[in-house]
Parts: C-alpha cells; sequence; structure tokens
C-alpha cells in the first residue's frame, strides 16, 4: 500500500525543520566504521568520554563502563549471573557485584607502574582497546565467556621502545564471599585472578599476554578454570555465526551494520537456566526470567528468521513455561515467568499478556516451520484468544488493566496496543488453524472475530488529535501517544496517513526517535521501533527511510552505541536485547514485508527506497529453509527473486507496493 500524501509539502517543511536541528549531532559522531565490519573510536588529545554496553553469555552478563577520563582509561565492571539467585528470589534476584580495573594492582614497566592512554576503542561483539603506555602498546579484549559464568579481559603488551625492558606481572587474586543467608544456594565466591603472574624480560617487538577472569560460582562447586584464548575463540565463532546468517544487503552500510549488531545483542542474551534456556531483557535487572511482552511479543517472532538454535529454543521453552498456566476458569497466564521458572511477577495485573502471547505465538509457530511445534503450541494460541474474547466491553475492544508500560502512562481500561494485537493473532491463528487442520467452523469464528475487531477498533480509538485523523490510545486520551502506531504493524492502514504525519511530527519525534507521549521527554525505542515498522509496512518509504537513517546513525555512531536501548531517563537507555530483535524486525518485517501465511510460506512486500537499486536478505533460516530474497530495480517496477542453494526457484516482476506470495 502506497500513501498519497496530501500534505508532503508541509510535511517536508517540518521535516526540515526537525532535521536542521539534528545536523549538529550528526556531525560529532564519536564513532566510525572499520574494515571488518565493526566500529571505533579514535580517542582526541583531552577528549573525555564514557559509556556502557552490555554483553552476554548462557551463565554470565557484564554492563561494561568504558571511556576516557583526565587521558586514562576507565573500565568498570557490572557483573551479574542469573542462575546465582539471592533471597528474596524475585524478578531482580540475580547475583550481580561490581569490579574497577584501577583498584586491581598495576603492571610495572621498567620499576614504574604501567598508567594507559587510550587511542582507540573498537566494537564488534566484544570491546578492544588499544592503548599507548610507558614503553609498550596494550591491547585490551573484553568479552564474556559463551557458556561458563565469567568474564575475561585479555591484555597484550607489546615492547616498542627498541630496548629490552622488564615487565613485572601481578598476581591478582581478589575473592569476595556472600553470606550463606543471602543466597538460594548458599554462599557464592566472587573472584578476579590473572592467569599468570611474575617477572619477565620483553626484547624490542617482543609481546606478553595476560588476562584476568571474573567470575562467580557456588562454594559448595569447585572453582572452574578459564582459558582466556579459548573463550576468545568460542566468543568470534558465536558472533560470526550470527553474521553469517540473516544477512541484510544494502547500499547503506549504516543500516546493514546496525542490523548486524542487532541480530547479536538479541541473541548472545539466552540463560542455560534451570528451567531450560530463557531470553532475558538483560539492563542489570532482568535475567532467568521471561516477558509476554519482551520475548513472546518481540523476540521470538524474529528468531526463526536468524535460525539460532539457541534463540528457537529459547522461544519454544518461554510458550511452554507460559502453557503451564492455562486454566479452565480463564484466569489470567502471569506477565512474567521469573527466578529460572519457579514463580511468575504479575504485579501489574493483565497488561494485555493473553494478546501478546497469541500474538508471538502464532507468529513463531509459522514462520519456526515445524508442524509438531505448532501443534505442541496451538492450545496456547486458542486458550489465548478465547481469554481475549471474554475481555471485549459492549464497545467491541479488548479490556486490559495497564498495558506493556505497566502504568507508567495511563491506558484506560482499554487501549489500541492490546486490541490490535488481538487482531492480528486472529488472522495469523486461522493461518495456523489451517495447516494443522483445525475445525473450520472455529476458524470461521476467528475470521468473523479479526472483522468485527478491526471496525471495533476503528469506531473506538479512530479520532482526529492535534489535527491528525489518527487513533487516541484509550477513550480519554487527549495526547497524542506513540503506540498510536501499532495498527500499522498488523495491517490496519486505514488511518495510515494521519498516524504517520503523527509519528513523524515534531509533536511526536524528537532526537532520539518517538517521545512516549506528546511533550514529554520520556522515549522508549520499542515504541519507535514499531512506528518505523509499521510506517514501511504502509508504504510509505521515502519519508521513513529518512528517519531511519538518522535514528540508525544515532544509535550506531553516537553517544551511546551499538545497540537500540530501552527507556530515557528511567533505565539509564540499558541494552535490553528484544529491543535489538525489534530493530532487525523493522527490515524483515517492514522493509521486507515478510509476513507468515503457513508452515512453508509467506507473503512479501518489498519497500525499496528510491535512492537504492536492489536490496536482498540472506541466508534467511525461517521456514526451516534456507533462502535468500533478492529485490532490483526493473524501470518502474521491481523484480523479485527468491533463491535456495544458489539456484532462482521464484522470479517475478511486481508493482511497487505490490505483494507476492512464496511457497517454499
Amino acid at each position: 500500500m502506497l500513501l498519497k500524501n496530501r500534505n508532503f509539502t508541509f510535511l517536508l517543511l517540518l521535516f526540515g525543520l526537525v532535521y536542521s536541528g539534528y545536523s549538529q549531532t550528526q556531525n560529532k559522531f564519536l564513532w566510525n566504521f572499520d574494515e571488518n565490519g565493526g566500529i571505533y573510536w579514535a580517542v582526541r588529545e583531552s577528549q573525555n568520554h564514557t559509556d556502557h554496553i552490555e554483553m552476554s553469555g548462557f551463565h554470565v552478563s557484564v554492563i561494561l563502563t568504558y571511556g576516557v577520563e583526565n587521558g586514562g582509561l576507565v573500565l568498570k565492571y557490572h557483573l551479574v549471573f542469573p542462575m546465582l539467585r539471592t533471597i528474596p528470589n524475585n524478578t531482580h534476584a540475580s547475583l550481580a557485584y561490581d569490579f574497577n580495573s584501577s583498584d586491581l594492582q598495576d603492571v610495572v614497566i621498567n620499576s614504574s607502574p604501567v598508567k594507559e592512554n587510550p587511542e582507540k576503542f573498537s566494537l564488534n561483539g566484544l570491546l578492544s582497546v588499544n592503548s599507548k603506555a610507558n614503553e609498550v602498546n596494550v591491547l585490551h579484549e573484553i568479552y564474556p565467556s559463551v557458556d561458563k559464568a565469567a568474564v575475561i579481559e585479555k591484555r597484550i603488551y607489546k615492547n616498542i621502545s627498541g630496548n629490552n625492558i622488564s615487565v613485572h606481572l601481578p598476581e591478582i587474586n581478589k575473592i569476595h564471599k556472600t553470606p550463606e543467608k543471602k543466597g538460594v544456594y548458599g554462599i557464592y565466591v566472587i573472584t578476579a585472578r590473572s592467569d599468570k603472574n611474575g617477572d619477565f624480560t620483553l626484547k624490542p617487538d617482543e609481546t606478553i599476554e595476560y588476562s584476568i577472569i571474573y567470575s562467580a560460582r557456588k562454594a559448595c562447586e569447585p572453582a572452574f578454570y578459564v582459558s582466556a584464548d579459548y573463550e576468545l575463540l568460542k566468543r568470534k565463532m558465536f558472533v560470526d555465526g550470527i553474521h553469517r546468517d540473516l544477512v541484510f544487503e544494502s547500499p547503506n552500510d549504516t543500516l546493514n551494520r546496525v542490523f548486524n549488531f542487532a541480530k547479536i545483542r538479541a541473541t548472545e542474551s539466552i540463560y542455560d537456566t534451570k528451567g531450560g534456556l530463557m531470553h532475558g531483557p538483560g539492563g542489570g535487572s532482568y535475567y532467568a526470567a521471561i516477558w509476554a511482552n519482551d520475548q513472546a511479543e518481540y523476540a521470538n517472532p524474529f528468531f526463526p528468521f536468524l535460525g539460532n538454535l539457541a534463540g528457537n529454543e529459547s522461544a519454544i521453552n518461554s510458550f511452554l513455561h507460559f502453557a503451564r498456566y492455562m486454566n479452565p476458569e480463564y484466569k489470567r497466564i502471569p506477565s512474567s515467568i521469573i527466578a529460572e521458572g519457579v514463580d511468575f511477577w504479575n504485579g501489574a495485573g493483565d497488561r494485555g499478556d493473553m494478546a501478546m502471547i497469541a500474538y508471538g505465538a502464532g507468529r513463531f509457530a509459522l514462520a519456526y516451520g515445524y508442524r509438531q511445534t505448532a501443534k505442541n503450541l496451538w492450545p496456547l494460541v486458542e486458550w489465548s484468544l478465547e481469554y481475549c474474547r471474554r475481555k471485549i466491553n459492549k464497545d467491541g475492544v479488548v479490556t486490559s488493566d495497564s498495558d506493556e508500560l505497566e502504568g507508567r502512562f495511563p491506558a484506560g481500561k482499554a487501549n489500541l496496543n492490546t486490541s490490535s494485537l488481538y487482531y492480528d493473532a486472529l488472522n495469523t491463528a486461522v493461518l495456523l488453524g489451517k495447516e494443522l487442520k483445525k475445525d473450520e467452523s472455529l476458524l470461521q469464528a476467528y475470521k468473523k472475530q479479526a472483522t468485527e475487531m478491526k471496525q471495533a477498533i476503528e469506531n473506538y480509538f479512530g479520532a482526529k488529535m492535534d489535527g491528525f485523523n489518527t487513533y487516541r490510545y484509550y477513550r480519554k486520551n487527549t495526547t497524542l501517544r506513540a503506540w498510536i502506531c501499532t495498527p500499522l504493524t498488523v495491517g490496519i492502514y486505514e488511518r495510515a496517513e494521519g498516524t504517520i504525519d503523527a509519528l513523524f511530527s515534531p509533536r511526536l519525534w524528537t532526537k532520539d526517535g518517538l517521545a512516549t507521549e506528546e511533550g514529554d521527554v520520556t522515549f522508549w525505542d520499542r515504541a519507535t521501533l514499531y512506528g518505523l515498522r509499521g510506517a514501511f509496512a504502509a508504504g510509505e518509504t521515502e519519508r521513513t527511510m529518512k528517519f531511519f537513517n538518522y535514528y540508525s546513525a544515532r544509535r550506531l555512531l553516537g553517544e551511546h552505541v551499538p545497540y537500540p536501548v530501552e527507556a530515557y531517563p528511567e533505565g539509564g537507555q540499558q541494552h535490553l536485547s528484544a529491543e535489538s530483535a525489534l530493530y532487525c524486525r523493522v527490515v524483515t518485517e517492514g522493509i521486507f514485508g515478510i509476513r507468515p501465511a503457513g508452515l512453508s510460506t509467506f507473503t512479501l512486500t518489498p519497500q525499496l527506497f528510491s535512492e537504492w537499486d536492489e536490496m536482498a536478505l540472506r541466508h534467511i533460516r525461517a521456514f526451516k529453509r534456507d533462502f535468500d530474497i533478492e529485490v532490483k530495480r526493473s524501470g518502474k517496477n521491481l523484480q523479485v527473486k527468491v533463491l535456495q542453494n544458489g539456484k532462482v526457484f521464484f522470479s517475478e516482476k511486481i508493482k511497487e507496493g505490490d505483494s507476492v506470495k512464496i511457497k517454499l
């Protein structure tokens, strides 16, 4: 659907005014592209700047603060061990501990402590730091273990003096034991230790390696050995594997790189709990637990396209955890299953969680492509849809206690988000039910309910807001809200023009994306990413791409990099994992317009930006396949090809904005 924008001239003026305020920021980006697909920050003289990044493995997460203060290197570790549970064993009960690198003993060169002056920071799945100090160059590589409760800082010291130098590597063996009564499993032992120590002589150009391992374990278990080189190779293999699957190719290298980075963050934040693999948001607070929005709605529908084994397994596991709470009385499923699956959190009441679960489970089951898994998930989809049906009010929309913002902003007794997700879940259930040969009368009932819900959304939420023909978020809503974008992501386009005008107007769009509410400084990247995905899906490619380019460059190269973030001012813009999955869905579902239509079938509605001649997605792993999509400009049309094993099995010219159905 290509919108005919009657206010295009006016909006171009607005766009110019908005972006004139952003141009200075863009010109001051700290970071640049490196030749290996990553990014680097070359430190200027007298420059002070610090940032933080989260990196994770199956048993650990680290929020690493790094940068330069007064010419010196800053490295601070906030370590989280999700399976070392503390008391009370609630949502936030992961063992956490802080280490500051400056508190550790210094390496000594020619009798003088090493004082490093950082010259370059690099990111590509791990943090690298290049420094000069005394008569050596120092390379730091910092990364989490893929499968151990450890974070490693590997250092390489190189003699650049032209003469022999003496090097003293101190023995580091800091140990902290937690009180027994504060641990679910008793005492925990947290350590920072070096892998070697002693006095050495380095000849000119010689190097020596020295690593510090930060780790934790139960006191009743033996200490475990960590090889810095082995863990580094495993981390690089993980990152390389993520880069090889679901490859986005476009003329815009910024978008390509942000997409690659987002795949890492979306996938690394999976924890090997006693309740199975659990994808967790992170952020220092949210681990070994799942949520109906972050996991079921945001991340799980993405994982089949990437094909990561742990991602798909964590998605299936999350739905099975939610399914444990189905009941014949249709009492709500909890919003969050916490503490490795042994407890739940429901502090915000019904946030529309059953609509989120039905939406995510249906989409995941189709894209995953395995019939038995789809059969296993069907009861959860059916139960959640019935729960929502029972919550429909006299006006035909779904009621809930709150929404995914959990009361931070008003949502009334019925909000646009919940009803839109329910509408999409009904449509997906029809497609999934056909594949599973479910009773036709049930599927016809779902079709009818979807038709009625679409009309109810229009009647109940459709409104003129600040002059825009869009939606009120709830009945008494008088200000524009970011989540007016949700209908666009579920194929409701009747108010697309006014909605997109509102989203990209100065009333909602800020330098950090969409404000949660008109006139408020709060922003959540999840809403911005929904808005961008919906605007692309509605066919407003030209305008949307400019905002998408700006947002992507700011997140990749600006002051706080390299991933989408959670929220501001709350949360300190932590790198919550599911937001990165939502970034990837802007590309797969927005720009390429991929919508699962069966266990081996999808519709494709590509939106090729006018300044691009071609784009492609390589090694898509959905529907139990490995296939590519290529889109090229052909005169006024688009040439669409789908390839498997390098061979074209679908090729067709379509008009811009048209859809095609692909059977693999």
